[in-house]
């Protein structure tokens, strides 16, 4: 059942023209949404204007059909939910933000978004093989250290931040793009449902039935850095939404941490900017542990450094360096090695298939560095 209150805050939302400013405006005017609606249409206009002071006299044309819509999905779960401003279970790090979501829709565990210390892992939706690894490997570690992992249920980065996040018992939260009755991507449908069962949450400020629209990517970012006590950047383009997510975070005076990478690899340029520009440059999970001063005992370290040649056979050891952290072509391979192709080729299939090494489009091969 929808509640009165409920009722209003999503009439006030669907109502056209009115956005998350304007709706402050007239909270701060009178108080509460009910209240919104029981004002004449004068002391309406006086707050938004004559247009928008009249369009708040008619309820939307959509309302009667979204109540219904929010009704029958909250009495489907005892994990659905629905919270407003000013509510107990609101987050109280959204209130800090310039522009916090109004109301919040989320399918899962409350209790995840009142975790007390959150990161915000980002990045690529089309990571090296090293950046998948890393931001598995330091959402793993975070997770193990008691940190709750805040991604957006994207391809690539936020994907296997949330898989990391899982795979150490630890809550994460979904921050999304559409309404909460679908998912986006739909490759990610087994993940959405693993991490509400999972003491986490999908979390998304739009109603009901919101399809994925290219604007609502940008604007969710701002909900991922605001959760959060720090953001984390794996790997990001010089122009993406990931760095959006960071320069917000630093606006909110969150910390922001970036791990390097390869100079050749266009998926590091953009934490290399971020670097330059203040970010706090990361090579394990627990310097970002030290920074944010979280004590939860010794943590497994997660390099984004080279792994120990001691590790392996020393022909192994010996193309392993040769390989060394960028993508390589065969014929540069071969030049370093001197070895025979049959040779080199059987070496380089032994190890991708080890896991070791990662075969990339045009022919390359990456190292990919063990945790």
């Amino acid at each position: 059942m929808v509640s009165a209150e409920q009722g209003a805050w999503l009439r006030l939302l669907l109502t056209r023209g009115v956005g998350n400013e304007t709706a402050r405006r007239l909270l701060a005017a009178f108080g509460s949404p009910e209240a919104i609606f029981e004002q004449p249409a004068a002391a309406l206009q006086a707050v938004v204007g004559e247009r928008l002071g009249s369009a708040l006299q008619q309820a939307p044309e959509d309302w009667p059909e979204a109540r219904e819509r929010l009704a029958a999905w909250l009495a489907a779960s005892p994990d659905h939910h629905v919270i407003a401003l000013g509510d107990a279970s609101y987050p109280p790090e959204l209130l800090e933000m310039a522009d916090p979501p109004l109301m919040l829709y989320v399918l899962g565990d409350l209790r995840a978004l009142s975790h007390r210390q959150k990161l915000a892992v980002v990045g690529s939706r089309n990571p090296t093989p090293q950046g998948q690894a890393n931001a598995h490997q330091f959402a793993r570690a975070m997770g193990e250290a008691g940190l709750c992992i805040v991604s957006g249920l994207a391809l690539g980065v936020d994907g296997a931040a949330h898989e990391g996040a899982l795979e150490a018992g630890a809550p994460t939260l979904a921050v999304v793009g559409t309404g909460l009755d679908r998912v986006y991507p739909k490759r990610h449908l087994d993940l959405a449902h693993r991490i509400a069962s999972q003491g986490g949450a999908l979390i998304s400020e739009y109603p009901l039935g919101t399809p994925p629209l290219p604007a609502h990517f940008p604007q969710r970012n701002r909900i991922i850095a605001g959760l959060a006590q720090g953001t984390l950047v794996v790997e990001a383009a010089v122009q993406s939404g990931s760095l959006i997510t960071a320069r917000l975070a630093a606006e909110q005076g969150r910390d922001v941490f970036a791990i390097p990478g390869s100079i050749h690899a266009p998926q590091s340029r953009g934490c290399h900017a971020l670097i330059r520009q203040g970010a706090k440059l990361v090579e394990s999970a627990q310097d970002i542990l030290e920074d944010l001063q979280w004590d939860s005992g010794p943590v497994r370290r997660t390099p984004a450094a080279a792994t120990s040649e001691e590790d392996h056979p020393a022909e192994e050891s010996s193309l392993l360096t040769a390989l060394g952290h960028d993508p390589v072509s065969l014929d540069a391979l071969q030049a370093r090695t001197g070895l025979p192709t049959p040779d080199l080729q059987a070496q380089l299939l032994e190890l991708e298939l080890d896991g070791q090494v990662a075969r990339l489009p045009g022919g390359l091969f990456q190292r990919l560095n063990q945790g």
